[in-house]
């Protein structure tokens, strides 16, 4: 049975770097679907404000709406307090037989800091997305426990999106269409 990636994030907004490196994860691990899941409160960031959810969800919503084998979750959105991923796999974990779970590089040298990490690769296969081939595997504890995918290198960040629209710069090539729609006529980011 192919396995279900769990794709979990702020989403703040979700761009075509978000969509682009999902799709090389499907098609490189072979997997049935992939499931974006933003997530309410980060772990690693409880002192920023993001967006409120449901707006991070509708823009997940639009941006996969003609991907069949992209799909998504408001689970952690739902919950109360701090989204852990291992509730979050534990949760699926009663879904679906296998699951990948994807981080990416900059997020694998902290995961002896997350809640359960020993749990999290009990759960599921965890897949670093690895955004330069030069530099080596972080060695920590869990470097043996991981898959490491040498993902496409797109620089786009969410932080850069919002200073674009904040200060009235387009932002055309870093978003779906009709994410970019949905943005200005909500008046996110302080349009």
């Amino acid at each position: 049975m192919k396995a279900v990636g769990i794709f979990g994030g702020t989403f703040d907004p979700i761009h075509l770097g978000h969509l682009i490196c999902a799709q090389y994860v499907f098609e490189k691990r072979n997997l049935e679907k992939i499931k974006f899941i933003p997530c309410k409160i980060s772990p690693h960031k409880t002192n920023v404000s993001s967006t409120e959810s449901l707006h991070r969800l509708e823009m997940i919503k639009l941006a996969i709406a003609d991907i069949p084998y992209f799909d998504y979750s408001d689970f952690e959105i739902n919950k109360e307090g701090i989204s852990y991923s291992v509730d979050t796999l534990l949760h699926f974990k009663n879904k679906y037989e296998n699951l990948e779970f994807i981080i990416g590089e900059d997020n694998f040298p902290s995961l002896d800091t997350w809640k359960q990490p020993e749990k999290i690769i009990e759960l599921s296969t965890i897949i670093v997305l690895q955004r330069n081939i030069s530099v080596t595997p972080n060695k920590n504890k869990y470097a043996k426990s991981v898959v490491y995918l040498n993902s496409p290198i797109i620089d786009i960040n969410a932080t850069d999106i919002r200073d674009r629209i904040k200060n009235n710069r387009p932002i055309n090539f870093f978003i779906s269409e009709k994410v970019r729609q949905y943005i200005y006529s909500n008046n996110l980011y302080g349009r």
